[in-house]
């Protein structure tokens, strides 16, 4: 393929296209009328002579060449990524403040290297960190940037799917030696669970996922859910814990990670001042680079 003549715009329709599936959402991403965004992609399709997408009603599917192109236009886009936050991290008057909202467990263990790239690039910028197991209302200002777990419905906000990550179950060492390791679903009717937040809720989510425990196994209860992981570093039961924050720890153990293991997308959501707001936009872009 070749993209010597290409205009990038147009690659960056396809690479947004690609990443949300559907002409309407980047074009929503991308702050363009889907008809400008249709044209584009029609465009490109043209230059290459190939045919990118497969239309299935509202939602677009890459087709093999298309697959071929995205792996192309990913590294472009990365460098241009990279040297465009360089620029705007030296742009003068780039100050002011950004809140940024995440649950407590990203916060602790996965924004502050983000936040030490942010200030690198744009020292100048101050960054709030609400961290909060709550979905903070973006519309209503309650922050200028939200690291969610669930995708939201407000059409006026902007939305980028980073990734999918996992989620296991986790003891200490210590807890396991003392307690016994569980060999079956049963098993875990005899150990002591740590609740993230509201007893009944955590009950009901636990039998969603058909394990056998009742209220009474869960012996620790904390709404913040660092406090809740240290209890469980610290030998108190069983809890919950994203696969990549358990891995840095080395005195815990899975817990029948054949058996256990719960898939969840991360989603990074800001308002449209980010067409406008060149501080927004680099951290919005940094974040999803880090998170990524």
């Amino acid at each position: 393929m070749n993209m010597d003549q290409t205009d990038w715009n147009h690659l960056r329709a396809f690479l947004a296209t690609a990443d949300h599936g559907s002409l309407s959402a980047a074009a929503r991403f991308l702050g363009l009328t889907q008809p400008t965004l249709s044209r584009q992609i029609a465009a490109l399709e043209s230059a290459l002579a190939l045919m990118l997408f497969e239309r299935n009603g509202r939602s677009l599917t890459l087709t093999e060449a298309g697959q071929e192109l995205l792996s192309h236009v990913r590294e472009m886009g990365s460098a241009a990524n990279r040297l465009s936050l360089s620029a705007s991290g030296q742009r003068s008057g780039l100050s002011g403040l950004v809140r940024i909202t995440a649950s407590d467990i990203t916060s602790a263990y996965e924004l502050p290297g983000i936040v030490q790239n942010i200030r690198l690039r744009a020292p100048q910028i101050t960054v709030e960190i609400v961290a909060s197991n709550t979905i903070e209302d973006l519309m209503q200002r309650e922050a200028d940037i939200a690291v969610r777990n669930v995708r939201p419905e407000q059409p006026n906000l902007v939305a980028r799917l980073l990734r999918e990550k996992s989620g296991q179950f986790f003891a200490a060492a210590s807890y396991l030696e003392a307690r016994g390791r569980p060999n079956s679903l049963g098993d875990l009717a005899q150990h002591d669970w740590i609740a993230l937040g509201h007893v009944p809720r955590m009950h009901a989510y636990m039998a969603d996922l058909g394990i056998p425990v009742e209220p009474e196994n869960f012996r620790i209860v904390s709404e913040n859910g660092v406090v809740a992981w240290e209890m469980c570093k610290a030998g108190l039961g069983i809890s919950p814990m994203d696969s990549e924050v358990a891995a840095k720890t080395p005195q815990v153990e899975r817990i029948l990670p054949e058996h256990l293991q719960v898939n969840y997308p991360v989603w990074l959501v800001t308002h449209r001042e980010i067409h406008t707001s060149p501080r927004i936009r680099l951290v919005f872009d940094l974040l999803a680079q880090g998170l990524s």
